[in-house]
């Protein structure tokens, strides 16, 4: 008995649940890419830098729809929370942002991992970013409600809870709720906020969000 008792305690930790393995490697191109547009451009100082997945990469009018700012786009599609923090040395850092506003989650929900691993993965890109400016303000848009991931609707929802507890704990960490206004009337995903793939926003989804996101960015971003 005591041989199989030690042998049931060895196995556990196999049977227990583990986090997707996250190549980040696969994205040295898109930001070595940023890199280049970089030194050909200097971004402007003090900017309010987007980052994070294709929600954020296609947002193409970043500038007009925030002119009251400087903007930065660092969205790179497909990319989960830990990549912009893994990258954070070199999309982050050198512009020492006057805020950073962060859309991503989507993925990391889609690759398996926990609600409670995207809260944790935020606090720590939040502990990263202040590493190098104490303080920043940060803002957290709420993981979206789409037609593609509807089946992933409760951890979103519950993710987007612990995001959201945490962004209370902490001093200039807001969390944006754009998932709220984007569900129907039965809390369920709408289709009129998205392209052909229920997944990526039309002008309408990202207008939706514009109203949500830029009091934030006029408060802190000037």
């Amino acid at each position: 008995m005591k041989r199989w008792l030690i042998l049931l305690f060895a196995l556990l930790p196999l049977c227990a649940p583990a986090r997707t393995t996250n190549d980040h490697a696969q994205w040295n191109a898109d930001i070595a890419a940023f890199e280049q547009a970089d030194r050909v451009q200097p971004p402007p100082a003090g900017a309010v830098l987007f980052i994070g997945s294709s929600s954020i990469r296609f947002w193409k009018t970043l500038a007009s729809d925030f002119p009251e700012v400087h903007t930065i786009n660092r969205g790179f599609g497909g990319s989960e929370i830990a990549d912009s923090t893994f990258y954070a040395d070199r999309i982050v850092a050198p512009y020492h942002p006057r805020a950073i506003v962060m859309y991503a989650g989507d993925n990391d929900i889609e690759a398996g991992n926990s609600p409670q691993q995207v809260r944790d993965d935020f606090a720590a890109f939040v502990r990263k970013a202040r590493a190098v400016d104490p303080g920043v303000p940060i803002a957290f848009i709420a993981i979206k409600p789409s037609m593609a991931r509807k089946a992933l609707l409760p951890k979103i929802r519950e993710a987007n809870a612990l995001v959201r507890d945490y962004a209370a704990t902490q001093k200039q960490v807001a969390y944006l709720d754009v998932f709220t206004p984007m569900l129907g009337k039965d809390g369920q995903p709408q289709a009129k906020w998205f392209i052909q793939d229920g997944l990526h926003m039309n002008r309408t989804g990202y207008e939706l969000w514009i109203g949500i996101v830029r009091p934030w960015v006029d408060a802190h971003g000037r």
